[in-house]
């Protein structure tokens, strides 16, 4: 359950850069992220980010945020992660504009196992956010959020598998066509870092077709309601994006032939709008370029919008 804002919330401190300001509900909205991705995020067009690590040492300093090292990595030194403090979450907290996480990260989990897989799900952020700089389009740092539990079951839950699905990041992004269309995107974001047998992602697939169709009891004697639960929270369902890396090529590709096997074989897979490319892929050519293999129906690569040949870009 988020954390509700208190009459005693401290206010938000006061003289901090805008920079500093800007890096707070970030750090608060993903939990853990790397130096590196916070220059491709803020400062972008600074060769070197130096006045970056300025305000986060002054962050850190006056106790809103703290940093661990990474545990593996791929640069001479350990990279520093950053994650914000329970002080730097109630500040954030006081911000009406910012949505509430319950989730706080503590010093342990930041210097956890789960490091890799958190810092996946915001390079892939990190990915759509730098192309949308490219192209014109918007997609903010404050975009995605990750893990939302969406109701797929009503009744008592046997347990949070059973009873929500919780993709890995929900992303919002707004695409300015070449005929000076504007289409609002979301998609939902799920990331394979190839840690994870096959079947058990192919399983999570069929989650996302249970909440395509959920309907939710509408109260009193059982009764229930005949409009899905998604469409509270959607225009239109969300597009669903298979990122994966963590391998070689070939075990990539691999994967992704053994997951449109495993969705060949569920009809209600086939209901989705979803395909799975390499965040390599993603980061190089961006999302509007045919990276995309679509999980269902023709294997021709495709772009995010998931359309066939000549379909519709809706």
């Amino acid at each position: 359950m988020d954390t509700p804002i208190t009459p005693t919330a401290p206010p938000r401190p006061t003289g901090l850069s805008r920079l500093a300001q800007d890096l707070l509900p970030a750090l608060y909205q993903h939990r853990l992220i790397a130096t590196s991705q916070l220059h491709r995020l803020f400062t972008p067009h600074a060769r070197r980010p130096v006045y970056l690590r300025q305000q986060l040492k002054e962050l850190r300093r006056i106790g809103l945020v703290d940093a661990t090292a990474r545990r593996t990595s791929r640069m001479g030194n350990p990279e520093l992660l950053w994650y914000i403090t329970a002080r730097g979450a109630e500040a954030v907290a006081y911000d009406p504009t910012i949505p509430r996480r319950g989730y706080r990260i503590s010093p342990q989990t930041a210097a956890s196992q789960l490091q890799e897989h958190t810092l996946t799900v915001v390079d892939t952020g990190v990915a759509f956010a730098g192309w949308a700089r490219r192209l014109g389009d918007e997609c903010s740092p404050l975009d995605w959020e990750p893990e939302i539990a969406h109701r797929i079951r009503n009744g008592e839950s046997r347990g949070v598998d059973d009873a929500f699905m919780i993709p890995d990041a929900v992303l919002r992004y707004t695409h300015a066509a070449e005929d000076g269309r504007r289409r609002m995107l979301s998609f939902f974001i799920e990331v394979d870092r190839a840690t994870m047998q096959t079947t058990r992602l192919a399983a999570k697939l069929s989650a996302y077709a249970r909440y395509q169709s959920y309907v939710p009891a509408a109260g009193g004697r059982g009764r229930r309601s005949t409009r899905e639960a998604w469409r509270d929270h959607y225009p239109a369902f969300p597009r669903l994006l298979i990122v994966l890396t963590g391998a070689s090529d070939r075990v990539l590709a691999n994967r992704i032939q053994d997951l449109r096997a495993l969705a060949a074989a569920d009809p209600r897979v086939g209901q989705l709008s979803a395909g799975v490319t390499t965040l390599q892929l993603l980061q190089d050519k961006g999302p509007f370029a045919p990276v995309m293999t679509p999980l269902s129906g023709d294997a021709a690569p495709t772009d995010v919008f998931l359309a066939p040949t000549g379909g519709s870009r809706a």
